[in-house]
């Protein structure tokens, strides 16, 4: 991910055994039109509490790279869900290192109503995701917003890709590394940064992930 553009991303998320992800599920997958790449990841903390899901959780999410508008999203695996999203039309934030992305945090926000769609997203990108990036957390490299092609939660993803070995604790560093530049933690800015309740929004799924492994559509 971390060197390429991608048009949009299919996402199942269950508790699916790698070996059979890989082995099985990519290449079907690969198969479909328009996709070129298909990764599977570890999650760093199945159904965690400190973010409470409004989705069933897993302990394995596959993402499937898509290239072709005219994609037609699967169903998902036995006990899986699945979510097709396309680029936002904002550019990805962050910075390229070079180096491989081994580490998600995968973030699925919506607005409360209908008429707060805008003012979430520009909240998104404009105070939370400009703070995030400019701050220079060691880890972080790109933040990519996407749209939520189908019915129901959620309306948006942000893909954060990170180059670290460790992506929970990666995530977990990134409250403190921000609050200094909005004046610290119990200022009225920092708190404008953290609650996307405020902009109209409310958290569907959060949660990091370590990359597990991946094939391309060639392989």
């Amino acid at each position: 991910m971390e060197d390429r553009n991608t048009p949009g991303l299919y996402m199942e998320l269950g508790d699916l055994e790698p070996e059979d992800y890989g082995r099985e599920r990519a290449g079907e997958l690969l198969r479909l039109r328009g996709v070129s790449r298909v990764s599977w990841w570890a999650n760093c903390r199945p159904r965690r509490e400190d973010y409470r899901s409004k989705v069933p959780d897993g302990t394995l999410l596959g993402i499937a790279e898509v290239d072709d508008e005219e994609f037609l999203a699967p169903d998902p695996p036995p006990g899986a869900i699945g979510r097709y999203f396309a680029r936002y039309p904002r550019p990805s934030q962050g910075v390229l290192t070079g180096k491989p992305t081994t580490g998600l945090l995968v973030v699925w926000i919506a607005p409360k109503s209908p008429d707060r769609d805008q003012a979430l997203r520009d909240w998104a990108d404009f105070v939370h995701i400009r703070h995030i990036a400019a701050a220079g957390i060691p880890g972080f490299t790109q933040i990519t917003p996407y749209v939520h092609e189908g019915e129901g939660d959620p309306r948006f993803l942000h893909l954060y890709e990170f180059d670290s070995d460790d992506p929970e604790a990666t995530f977990a560093s990134m409250p403190g590394l921000v609050a200094p530049r909005l004046g610290g933690q119990d200022s009225l800015a920092f708190e404008e940064w953290a609650d996307l309740r405020a902009a109209g929004g409310y958290t569907v799924y959060v949660n990091t992930f370590a990359l597990l492994g991946a094939r391309d559509v060639d392989d």
